[in-house]
């Protein structure tokens, strides 16, 4: 099977697979478009006034626009996926590691996201969960199984029509306060402090922005790919926030789909959730897919089909019993992503050697460590966890680096004698 019907899991995108502007934005808005983030945003809306509430999200998006468009850059200029950039600093087999924990939070969070489909709209239609559960998940598994051409489809009906019905739903609940004015006045009913604000901000998503290589490799140029992800950013993930924010604030409910519920808009609320979850559970899948294919160097769409077929089927088990260890197992990707780019980007200083002809380490235990590094200081230190990760992970690569034992260790390209 080529590489091409394999979204090219083992190796860089080629030059006539990579995309022009609009279809790589498209995806990266619906990548952006997480149910995680409008929640995010209602409990923002609880502690916070609109106008504290705006800077937070301007600065957290800012932030994170950072990290990610950072990402991007790297995925675009070597056409590689998160999982095989990995390998330059982590080694082949310490790549391996960083991939299986990438892609086996990414099931399961599928899963959790599956039951978070089926779960309300049980609640609101009378529907059967599991048969809810099954018909959502083999639907965002068919079109995983199809690749980057079918997340840029469905990110094309996903986009609009949540932006659409999630407006509609923030217009009704600015017209029951009185308006926009009567919205501004409206005191937060509990009290949130600035670091805990802009740290829930931006742990909403930096987690899956870890990820942004895998969908920008396919952008045409690093500029593509860097404008995307900061449009993204700053227009998608801003959106989500304020759908979430505004509803909470005015009905006290941090979820969109119960507020929209709230407002006798039951179908679009069905719609909007549905269509929201589909983007996120689909880029899941996806690139928990191209994670598993890195380390068995198997076929990526058979593996997305396992995949889901388990998410699918543990998701109410996992909504249950997981997601407090998916939350913990999460605090360990910002710190991989950092690693990434502060190798490429200060290490390496922006070249890679060609992936088909490098020679890697099999482990590079300077990066491990740096690794550890990070994830103690999102866990430990105080302030805003998950940027205290991404800057130990990132200064401790480096200063190891420097390090003679360490030394060596990178990629570098083979030589014929």
């Amino acid at each position: 099977m080529s590489e091409h019907s394999q979204d090219f899991a083992h190796s860089p995108v080629s030059a006539e697979a990579r995309k022009g502007f609009f279809p790589i934005l498209v995806v990266m808005v619906g990548f952006t478009f997480f149910s995680a983030s409008m929640w995010s945003g209602g409990t923002l809306g609880q502690g916070l006034d609109f106008s504290s509430f705006l800077i937070t999200v301007m600065i957290g998006n800012l932030l994170l626009g950072a990290y990610t468009s950072g990402l991007a850059w790297m995925g675009s200029k070597t056409g590689l996926s998160t999982h095989l950039l990995s390998e330059y600093a982590f080694g082949k087999i310490g790549g391996k590691l960083t991939s299986l924990v990438l892609a086996a939070t990414q099931v399961g969070w599928f899963g959790v996201g599956v039951a978070m489909f089926a779960l309300p709209v049980n609640k609101a239609t009378g529907i059967n969960t599991e048969i809810l559960v099954l018909v959502s998940g083999f639907l965002m598994t068919v079109t995983a199984f199809f690749g980057f051409k079918a997340l840029t489809i469905l990110s094309f009906i996903a986009v609009p029509a949540i932006a659409l019905l999630g407006g509609f739903s923030v217009k009704e609940a600015v017209d029951s306060a009185g308006g926009l004015s009567a919205l501004m006045a409206i005191e937060p009913t509990t009290t949130i402090t600035f670091a805990s604000a802009i740290s829930i901000c931006i742990g909403s998503f930096i987690s899956g922005g870890s990820l942004t290589a895998d969908f920008t490799r396919f952008a045409r140029t690093p500029k593509i790919a860097v404008s995307a992800t900061l449009i993204a950013f700053f227009l998608g993930n801003s959106l989500m926030f304020t759908f979430g924010a505004v509803g909470s604030m005015v009905t006290g409910q941090a979820d969109i789909a119960e507020v929209m519920f709230l407002q006798g808009l039951i179908l679009p609320a069905v719609i909007t959730l549905g269509l929201n979850i589909w983007t996120t559970n689909d880029n899941a899948l996806y690139v928990s897919g191209l994670g598993f294919a890195s380390i068995t160097g198997k076929s990526k769409n058979l593996i997305v089909m396992i995949n889901g077929a388990l998410g699918t089927l543990f998701a109410l088990w996992l909504y249950n019993n997981f997601v407090g260890w998916l939350g913990l197992l999460s605090s360990a990707l910002p710190p991989v992503g950092a690693i990434l780019l502060a190798d490429y980007f200060l290490v390496r200083k922006g070249q890679y050697p060609d992936y088909q002809k490098a020679s890697f380490a099999t482990i590079n235990p300077s990066a491990l460590i740096a690794w550890i590094a990070g994830i103690a200081a999102a866990t430990l230190l105080p302030g805003i966890a998950p940027i205290n990760g991404v800057v130990v992970a990132a200064i401790s690569h480096v200063l190891l680096q420097k390090a003679p034992i360490f030394q060596g260790r990178l990629a570098h390209t083979e030589t014929s004698l």
